[in-house]
């Protein structure tokens, strides 16, 4: 016996709460062909699972740092079928090298403030920075002369 799946609708209001976007932006999701199945009932936007993970995939992308413009060639894309599969994947994996790379940089930069705070910490524990010119960079603790390290290449 097949079940009757019912598939819920959304108002754009309520789609604004669950991703936390102001509905303007919603709107011009829309005008920008970024939602091509979107549903109108009497020309009230109806938004399916399908826009919602949409959704989900132009937000990553955006963080990713692509511009609508692209975003908006790769839904078009989308709508293309399983010929434009190898170009989407190449999208996305392009969009990954971004932001492995990105992270790379936000690690350094992490490991520096951390290194920061634990050499001030010492240095106020200390009343003097002596110790610690004498320490940098050979004779630091262990975890610390990793952060210093990755921080300093």
């Amino acid at each position: 016996m097949e079940e009757n799946k019912i598939e819920l609708r959304y108002t754009i209001g309520q789609v604004s709460e669950m991703f936390d976007l102001p509905i303007s932006t919603l709107r011009y999701y829309d005008k920008e062909g970024l939602f091509p199945y979107l549903e109108r009932k009497s020309g009230v936007r109806k938004f399916s699972e399908r826009e919602l993970e949409a959704i989900r995939v132009i937000e990553c992308l955006k963080i990713s740092g692509l511009e609508i413009k692209d975003i908006k060639q790769f839904m078009a894309l989308c709508t293309e079928g399983s010929k434009t599969y190898k170009n989407r994947k190449a999208l996305f994996e392009k969009r990954k090298e971004a932001v492995e790379k990105e992270l790379k940089g936000l690690q350094k930069t992490l490991d520096m403030l951390k290194f920061k705070c634990w050499y001030y910490e010492t240095a106020i524990k200390d009343g003097n920075e002596d110790n610690l010119n004498r320490m940098i960079p050979d004779n630091l603790p262990k975890d610390i002369k990793k952060l210093y390290y990755n921080a300093h290449n």
